[in-house]
Order: structure tokens, then sequence, then C-alpha cells
């Protein structure tokens, strides 16, 4: 299949705004692709380079790519500027410059046509690029793709590399349509997802062996599965009368989150984004492999930093460890962290995501050894939650997670299973989409920050102010870094950036504005963290932050404007 197809595919879905046509289209075009050609072409319409389990990662920087499209277009960065002002789109500004340069279309025309496969297959020579030379092989490689892409190809090259796709179509739609497709019942395609953590696999596996292919599935030991999420509570009593009866309250600690794959001696350590960070915690990979009493294991747990009195220390300090691939023996001393476990999903051989809350927990603790769990009480008395509360925000954590006794495991669902209960007004995690250079000491830096939400529907993020406010000076000179190898156009003091920086935004009240287009802002918002383990796609969207806009008027009232 050639890749122009899957192109002119993802128009047709970028240009549709109902449902079901996007759905039909996609499970008619599944159909067509060859048995080798289903995962690359469903996880490239997803915006992605390769399958969510693939640890691997092209590493190509926005700079990168600026500079091959410049090189084979010969158009400057003024004129890419231009098309990506009047598009909003990295994609369509790359698709215009390639239009309007005759010398590169007719070399094109000269040239093999690019197949899926042949795409996937030079993507992978990028990612395994190593050693001395690699950064050029890597560009080389990428480099032979543009070469012989047509215009609308480019576009979409340029959002898969960036993982900016934006035609409305998401996994879960994507589900549908592979249900559709091969006739396979939608809750079986789900579960599949669940266990192996890729849309795309499930979807080979579907067309070759159907539904009895898929429902064999299981977990994967050292391939990551998607985290279950929770909702925020307005109070402790919204769990107790969600449940009622008897709810386990948690500390919700100040950390990251993490997935723990454990098989005989060998142990691998998964971020909440699924990305693995084995290598930057060699303290939990050593004390799960001393004292987990199991041969296979699947576990949750949370890391917090520490300081020298044993208090947590700040997120911003763990991701510092994180990030770090060089120098753990030094950041072993200066940033010690700690484990806690809270669930269990799969115990050798034992497949526990059905069972009951409460059970999961017995297990777990029955083989945790001296690795503690979080610290936990269950009641119904809401006196005894609150004094729960003070006792955690007293110990440096951000409060409670209530969980229901007899609740299953529900993996990338964001059900009522699981609540989050904070003392203060619940932060949102926002998108940069943009940044100015400040003034006085600031002038050196990209210290003023555009804040977004992404419309659900639209794929757009929509701006919801600014701030320069809550980073340090060093976490400033980093993200100043950061955003320049990211900017697509640079417009005086301002540069605007690839949404990919996600940070928590603390504010007052959310208020109505006629400045930005989703009709809303933020007052006096702050930056509170760097959510180094958010991808932008999990970032809160506009339809939350209206929820959170229209419930202020509960305690509110409203100002009618026909007085006016």
């Amino acid at each position: 299949m050639l890749f122009q197809a899957l192109t002119e595919h993802c128009e047709q879905i970028s240009a549709t705004t109902k449902r079901n046509q996007m759905i039909e289209n996609v499970a008619d075009f599944l159909k067509t692709l060859d048995d080798n050609e289903v995962e690359p072409a469903v996880t490239m319409m997803l915006g992605r380079a390769f399958p969510k389990w693939d640890q691997r990662t092209l590493d190509v920087s926005w700079a990168t790519l600026s500079n091959i499209i410049e090189r084979l277009t010969g158009t400057d960065w003024k004129e890419f500027s231009v098309a990506f002002k009047k598009t909003g789109d990295v994609g369509s500004a790359a698709q215009f410059v390639f239009e309007v340069n005759r010398v590169h279309k007719q070399a094109a025309l000269f040239e093999e046509p690019l197949t899926i496969l042949e795409v996937r297959r030079v993507l992978e020579a990028a990612a395994e690029a190593t050693g001395q030379g690699a950064r050029e092989r890597k560009e080389r490689l990428i480099e032979s793709l543009f070469g012989r892409a047509k215009p609308l190809e480019a576009k979409y090259l340029v959002k898969i590399l960036t993982g900016e796709m934006r035609t409305g179509f998401h996994e879960g739609l994507m589900e549908l349509a592979v249900s559709k497709a091969f006739s396979v019942p939608l809750k079986t395609v789900q579960r599949a997802t669940m266990y192996t953590g890729d849309i795309g696999e499930v979807t080979k596996i579907c067309k070759k062996q159907g539904a009895e292919g898929v429902l064999n599935l299981s977990f994967t030991i050292f391939r990551p599965i998607k985290p279950m999420l929770a909702k925020m509570a307005e109070d402790l009593d919204e769990p107790l009368r969600e449940y009622g009866g008897k709810v386990s309250f948690e500390f919700k600690l100040d950390g990251a989150r993490i997935q723990i794959h454990k098989l005989g001696s060998e142990v691998r350590v998964f971020s909440r984004r699924l990305t693995d960070v084995t290598r930057s915690l060699p303290e939990v990979v050593r004390q799960v492999r001393q004292e987990i009493r199991a041969g296979r294991a699947i576990l949750e747990g949370e890391v917090i930093a520490i300081g020298q009195d044993g208090d947590p220390l700040s997120f911003q300090h763990l991701m510092r460890r994180f990030r770090r691939v060089h120098g753990i023996n030094t950041m072993l001393v200066e940033i010690p962290v700690k484990l806690f476990l809270f669930d269990v999903l799969y115990l050798d051989g034992e497949n526990l995501i059905s069972f009951p809350y409460l059970a999961r927990r017995q297990k777990l603790k029955d083989v945790s050894g001296n690795i503690p769990l979080t610290e936990q009480i269950v009641t119904d008395d809401i006196d005894q939650a609150k004094q729960f509360m003070r006792k955690a925000v007293d110990r440096g954590h951000e409060g409670l997670m209530a969980k229901r006794l007899d609740g299953p495991y529900t993996p990338g669902v964001r059900g009522k299973y699981w609540f989050k209960i904070k003392e203060t007004l619940e932060p949102l995690d926002l998108v940069i989409i943009a940044a100015e250079y400040g003034y006085g000491r600031r002038h050196k830096w990209l210290s003023d920050y555009h804040l977004a939400a992404r419309d659900e529907e639209s794929g757009k993020f929509l701006m919801l102010g600014k701030t320069f406010k809550g980073l340090t000076d060093e976490e400033m000179d980093d993200m100043t870094q950061r955003l320049l190898e990211i900017a697509v156009r640079h417009d005086g003091h301002r540069v605007f950036v690839q949404p990919s920086i996600v940070v928590e935004v603390a504010y007052n009240e959310i208020q109505e504005s006629q400045t930005y287009e989703c009709g809303m802002a933020l007052r006096f918002a702050r930056i509170t963290r760097i959510r180094e383990d958010k991808s932008p796609d999990e970032a809160d969207t506009i339809q939350r932050v209206r929820q959170i806009y229209e419930k202020q008027f509960e305690k509110k009232a409203r100002l009618n404007k026909q007085r006016y």
C-alpha cells in the first residue's frame, strides 16, 4: 500500500466531523491493508512512529526537521512562519512550502513512490542509529523520506514525527473502527488493547485471526499497560456518598507513579507515560528484586524524593531523577527516592484486574516484603476521613485517594472506582504553546508562558492565559532551551512552539474573557510544576475547564449582561 493512500485517507478523516462517517471510512481502509501493513498504518494514523509499548524513540528535534525542509525546498524560516501563521499547523505549513517549491516537485516525480512499510523501515533505521555519527545518519534517513515525499505526504510525515496528527480520530474511535472492520465485539477489542497496550497490534491480530485470536490475549511482562485513572472529588463526602459504605482512603503522594514488571531477577520500571525509566531508578530495581516474593509480577507504585530528614521533597526534584540517564550514582546521593506500592495487576500467571480492590491489596501485602504500601484506612466515618486527610497534608502529601472496596482495576479508564481529593482548588495540566522573553533580569529567558487546553472536538490547543510565575531561575533557563528546540515561529520577542510541554497550573478563578477564542481566562495563573510524566494528549481539555467554570456559579451569582 502506498503511503500516499494513507495520507489521502487521513485528509478525508480530518475533513469530516461526523463520528460514524469517520469510523466507517477507517474500517473500510483497514480491510484493504495487507497483514504486515496494518499495525504501521494504524500507528501512523494515530500520530505515532512506533507502537505505544515500543521503547524506541526517534529523537528528531524540530530544529532538525526545519533544517531538512529548508534544504529541500529552499524556503527560509520567514516563509515557513507565514505558512504556519495561516494554518496554525506545522504539517500544513510544511505541505504549503513543498507545494510552492517547483524544484522539489520535479525531483520527486522521478523517485519511486513511498510505501507504508518503507516509511516504517526508515523510521526504524533512524531510531536504531547509535554511536559516532548517529545524528548525521538519522538526519540523512529522515531527509531521504522527505526527498521522495509529495507535499501531502510531507504534511503527514511531519505530523507523525512530531506526534501532532490532529485529525480528530483518536484511539477510542480506532477501536470502534477495528470492531466494525473485522466483526469483533467492541469489548473484546478494548480488552485486547488493554492487555497488549497497543491498538495497532490488536488490529493486526483481528485481521489475521478474528475474535478467536484476541480472546486468548493476556498481560505480557515488560510490555506496560495504561494505568487506571481517578476522578476528582469535590470533597471527602463524595466517595462516601457514591460508594454507600466503607471506603479505602490512602495517602495521595506528591511523587511519580510507576509500573513495575518483574520476571525472575529481571526488573523493569515504566513511567506513567509508559516510558522505560529503569536506568534512572537503580535502587528501586534492587529493592524490588530483593523484596518481592513472586517470580512474575506487574505492580503499581509511587516513588517520592525525600530529604535528609525523611520528609518528601517537591515533585520537581523527583523529575530531575527521571530525566537523568547519566551520573545516576551522584543523583542517588543528591536526590534519594522512596518506593511505596499500592496495587498489583498480575502475579505468577494470575490476572488480578477483575479482583476486588481489597483482595488485590491483600495479595500485594503478601508479596511486598519490606517495601511499604501507601498508608491506608478503611472507614465510613467522615470525621475519621478528615483526620486522615489532615495527617496526609501535614506529612507533605497532596491529599487522599478514595477507592471502592469491591472495584476492579480498569486500565486507561477514568471511572468512579477511584477518586482523588485535594485540599486546594484542583490545578490544571496545560500545554505551553508560546513564550515571550522577559524583562529586567529575566530578559535572557523565555519566561512568560502562553497556556492552552486541548479541545476534544477539534484537537486544537486553545489559549487560557499567560503566566511568568512559578519557575525558578534554573527551571526558566532549562525551559528556554527546551522551548527553542521546538520553536516553529519567531515573532519579535515571542516564540511559538510545538504543543508538547505540559505544566501544572494553579489559579484563583476561571473568568469570562473576550481576549481568547475559548471565551475563558485563568485569573492569577502560576506554574506549580512541570509535568514530565504527562503528554499533551493527557493535558486537561477545554471541555473540563468549561465544566469548572460553570460549576463556579453554584456558589456565585452570574453576571446578567442584559442589565448593561
